[in-house]
């Protein structure tokens, strides 16, 4: 392994990777499949993904057609690693059981242990037969869609594909690791002017918030909408803060903390809702929601917009604020979702829905069109990574933890093969240029 380190450290021909020895075995975060039930009884937030998640050394798989070996030189935490490591909603090892029954090799995946990531740069050290596109030496950043692509449905929208997956959550060989495998059609070139950490972490999310506000199969947002972004300042508000910006929308920013406000006026967002500093309180029990808070809300919002309401809900907090995302919304207005970090049953008052004639709209990370979009908007200096904090791979337990407590701004990332932060820029111009943004989430 340290043989490949030095090779992308030192910058080494792209030729000679093809010649470079493949270990045997690799470090990686894992999970257990006998400790799937060691937070039994325990509330979300007493589940310590410390606890759980494992620095092993595990073999290296056999390439099968049509994917890559890559060599990660780092990797991020998205919230699918805290709900891999919190064994919630599911179990992670029901995704690979059923995984490993779809085809012959498929039957990798179904492992007693599961490798989780779903970010990744890097360098290709092997491809497998029919890939074309991609060559050993290449640096590239991986995407977290996996697909068959055999069946019909998908080749409108790869996302519709019945056998679509998250790989590192719902497949085996993810990113937090040295080594991981992909299919050639997740990868895409690594921006030259960002290091390794900083070219990982936007994968998962700049892709998901693409697809849910930009992309017509999201809200298909355009110029002068008002867009509600719930948090702006986080891993996802972040990129949808960016994309409304840049869009010529108009972002209401919802954060939890002056400094996190501070954040997004930093990013040009002008109106910006500190909800614990006006203490909006959308439940009044475990079970009941309070309209009057509803109301106040989207009262403020007016007063923030000059009367406006909000055309598009960037909703992804899910039962804690959808019933309020719902009412705020204007006639005709769209929801777009695509998680649910509070929980994932949504109550609403199905009156505000039906009778102004709004939309919900479902949105789950992105096809490979929308994610090389939006990667090459990351290249070009147009959006930027939002990395506030970088760990060791042996540190990944903490960083998840943070990610789950909610102590972290914008994305953490997590170094796997590369010695040290700050590595990996080949376009020294460029990132002059966009420097400040770039340090805005590491200065916050």
């Amino acid at each position: 392994m340290e043989q490949i380190r030095e090779a992308i450290v030192t910058g080494a021909d792209p030729a000679e990777f093809a010649s470079l020895e493949v270990p045997d075995s690799y470090r990686a975060i894992t999970v257990h499949k006998d400790e799937q039930d060691m937070f039994a009884g325990m509330s979300s937030r007493e589940k310590d993904p410390r606890r759980s998640l494992h620095l092993d050394e595990v073999p290296t798989p056999e390439l099968a057609p049509g994917e890559a070996l890559i060599a990660v030189m780092a990797s991020s935490i998205n919230y699918n690693t805290v709900w891999t490591s919190i064994f919630e909603p599911v179990s992670t090892f029901g995704f690979l059981e059923r995984y490993g029954r779809s085809h012959a090799d498929a039957k990798r995946h179904d492992l007693p242990y599961h490798v989780i990531g779903s970010d990744a740069s890097g360098v290709v050290l092997r491809v497998g037969p029919g890939v074309n596109a991609w060559k050993p030496g290449d640096t590239v950043v991986a995407h977290c869609l996996s697909v068959e692509l055999e069946s019909p449905m998908g080749h409108n929208d790869t996302m519709m594909d019945p056998e679509q997956r998250i790989w590192g959550f719902e497949t085996n060989f993810g990113g937090l690791a040295e080594l991981a495998i992909v299919k050639a059609n997740q990868l895409m070139p690594k921006p030259a002017h960002l290091t390794w950490e900083e070219a990982a972490s936007p994968g998962l999310v700049n892709s998901t918030a693409y697809r849910q506000l930009v992309s017509r199969n999201g809200a298909g947002m355009k110029q002068g909408d008002v867009v509600l972004i719930w948090g702006a300042s986080g891993g996802l508000g972040s990129y949808a803060t960016q994309y409304a910006l840049n869009g010529g929308a108009i972002p209401v920013c919802v954060v939890s903390s002056p400094e996190k406000a501070e954040i997004c006026r930093s990013m040009g967002a002008e109106l910006v809702i500190d909800r614990n500093a006006e203490g909006y309180r959308f439940w009044k029990d475990a079970t009941t929601q309070d309209p009057k808070e509803w109301q106040r809300f989207g009262k403020r919002i007016r007063e923030l917009t000059g009367g406006d309401d909000v055309d598009i809900v960037f909703e992804h907090p899910g039962r804690e604020t959808f019933g309020a995302s719902v009412y705020v919304t204007r006639k005709g207005g769209t929801i777009v979702t695509c998680a649910s970090t509070s929980g994932f049953m949504h109550e609403y008052d199905n009156r505000y829905l039906w009778m102004n004639l709004k939309k919900i709209v479902g949105s789950h990370f992105a096809n490979y069109r929308e994610a090389y979009e939006a990667n090459r908007l990351i290249a070009k200096g147009m959006i930027h990574p939002t990395l506030s904090k970088t760990f060791a791979l042996e540190d990944a337990g903490q960083a998840a933890y943070e990610v789950h407590r909610n102590q972290h701004q914008g994305k953490v990332g997590v170094l796997a093969l590369a010695p040290e932060a700050g590595l990996g820029v080949t376009d020294p111009v460029l990132r002059e240029r966009v420097a400040p943004q770039l340090d805005r989430f590491r200065n916050a």
